[in-house]
């Protein structure tokens, strides 16, 4: 075996955790959604998450033109298939009656739209009273999905001021990581972002650096105490609608 594929065997389990963990929340959190609620999902993409939805009358919306090649700028995913929405819409402006959904989940979607805090109106106008709201974004992400990216990410103090201005209590604001997570998730993208913008590719003694920072960055991690609420993945919320 050589060394570069030893390293990558041994890579510590640091900063790996971002879409997993977003993944068990949503699971969790959707599942305590009472059975045959209609739940919109708002900026559903390629409809991933409809799969904790079985129990719930589902409803898929986005604006449907992101192609998988955008502008070629930052990270694309190169293919974008949407499946068979069931509305194709601004998320400002959904063609539905005011208190349609007993839900709303919107997961990493809120950084592509110009105007974030105008879907929280919106999906307050959507949502009945007492109905759920489940959110995830990124704390703090790089360019992608581009030209479609406007916003870089949201603190949690941002769904405090917007959740409350537009009648929903937060029930539940939970943060994905932490500081040592996120740079660690970072850390790790270097040789593929090193070999696209400056050509170059990591010597020996380069991946057995970031092996060793990979290392101190776990064990950082182990015994972190609140670095959270400087620098996370994201954050997890749940509200409902007053």
């Amino acid at each position: 075996m050589s060394i570069k594929n030893l390293l990558k065997s041994l890579r510590p389990s640091v900063g790996i955790s971002n879409e997993s963990v977003r993944e068990r929340w949503l699971e969790e959190t959707l599942s305590s959604i009472p059975k045959n609620s209609r739940i919109l999902d708002a900026g559903a993409g390629t409809q991933r998450y409809r799969k904790f939805c079985e129990h719930l009358d589902y409803v898929s919306q986005d604006f449907g033109e992101y192609d998988g090649q955008g502008d070629c700028a930052g990270l694309q995913t190169g293919e974008f298939n949407y499946g068979r929405l069931d509305i194709v819409s601004d998320i400002s402006s959904i063609p539905q009656p005011d208190s349609s959904f007993d839900a709303i989940m919107c997961v990493e979607v809120l950084e592509h739209l110009p105007y974030p805090d105008r879907a929280i109106k919106e999906f307050s106008r959507l949502i009945k009273p007492n109905g759920h709201l489940i959110l995830t974004a990124p704390f703090c992400s790089l360019t992608h999905f581009s030209p479609y990216h406007f916003v870089t990410g949201f603190n949690k103090y941002w769904y405090e001021r917007h959740l409350t201005e537009n009648g929903f209590k937060i029930i539940r604001i939970t943060p994905n990581g932490n500081f040592f997570e996120y740079v660690a998730q970072e850390i790790d993208r270097m040789p593929s972002i090193s070999k696209r913008y400056s050509k170059n590719k990591p010597t020996l003694l380069e991946r057995l650096s970031i092996y060793v920072l990979l290392k101190t960055l776990l064990r950082y991690s182990k015994k972190d105490s609140g670095s959270s609420d400087l620098l996370c993945f994201g954050y997890h919320v749940y509200a409902r609608k007053d």
